[in-house]
């Protein structure tokens, strides 16, 4: 089983967790930015941290023979403090870099007029950088975030098929389905999405435009809940090509759009499977 995770924060995992990923068959992965837990109280704060999503995490990541690439964008928690606001003017630079594959996470936390402004305008620098966005759905209210976001997206010109709509269920993800956007499902030990939940939902909706995620933040998660759902797709009767479809090809598809996806070398990921890698510091 090959594993690309579309949407998880190894920001917040340990080298040891990199190694687990790629005895399990994580080959590739992307590290959206979003809220580190402690709210940033300044440009410069933001700046470090896109400056880690695009150099020390690439490289933690290739000890292991994992690809990492990333998204970068003002989350919408912090898009209602207005001293972050002038990090979306440093937003172009970094939205040019090798590896930067998408802009996100965008979209909502509160359903603020600040978020909605927000959301907009890094809609606009999807267009203008030619990139796929990645969209942050609320963890409230999610039925009513997710027709404003979509309503949203169509408002931008955008095309649809150029947007992943994340963090979904059973109540979401049909009006998604019917937008032409990607669909986007977390899997979590207790919140969000489980591997059994996922697959009644594949058996419903079908395998095109699904993306399927660990997120594995800061909060109790699991990097290798994508490989339980791959586990539990066979269990259910998918083939070893409908899991593979769904756990490699499609986020290749979807983040394949921007054009610098990097997936050089990743069977070489197999050879540090269960092997000690050396690891970076002293």
């Amino acid at each position: 089983m090959r594993i690309f995770d579309p949407h998880i924060h190894m920001t917040s995992r340990t080298t040891d967790d990199y190694e687990r990923m790629a005895a399990a068959g994580v080959r590739a992965l992307v590290e959206p930015a979003f809220w580190l837990g402690q709210p940033r109280t300044s440009a410069g704060s933001f700046t470090d941290y896109f400056d880690a999503l695009v150099g020390w995490e690439p490289y933690r990541a290739s000890l292991f023979g994992i690809r990492h690439h990333a998204t970068i964008a003002l989350n919408p928690k912090e898009a209602n403090d207005p001293r972050c606001r002038e990090v979306l003017g440093e937003l172009p630079r970094y939205l040019e870099k090798d590896g930067v594959v998408a802009v996100g996470e965008v979209g909502y936390d509160s359903m603020t007029p600040e978020e909605d402004e927000v959301f907009a305008a890094q809609l606009a620098l999807a267009i203008e950088h030619d990139l796929p966005a990645l969209v942050h759905t609320p963890h409230r209210d999610k039925a009513r975030g997710t027709e404003r976001t979509l309503a949203v997206v169509r408002e931008s010109g955008l095309e649809p098929g150029r947007v992943a709509v994340d963090h979904l269920n059973e109540v979401t993800v049909g009006a998604v389905a019917e937008s032409g956007c990607w669909m986007g499902f977390s899997i979590y030990p207790e919140t969000k999405m489980t591997a059994e939940r996922m697959v009644h939902i594949l058996r419903e909706y079908g395998l095109e435009r699904m993306l399927v995620n660990s997120a594995a933040d800061w909060g109790r998660s699991d990097p290798l809940l994508t490989a339980r759902t791959g586990e539990a797709m066979l269990a259910a009767g998918f083939t070893d090509d409908d899991v593979d479809r769904v756990l490699w090809r499609n986020p290749v598809e979807f983040y394949g759009q921007s054009k610098r996806l990097d997936l050089s070398d990743v069977d070489a990921a197999d050879s540090f499977a269960g092997n000690s890698i050396r690891r970076g510091g002293s």
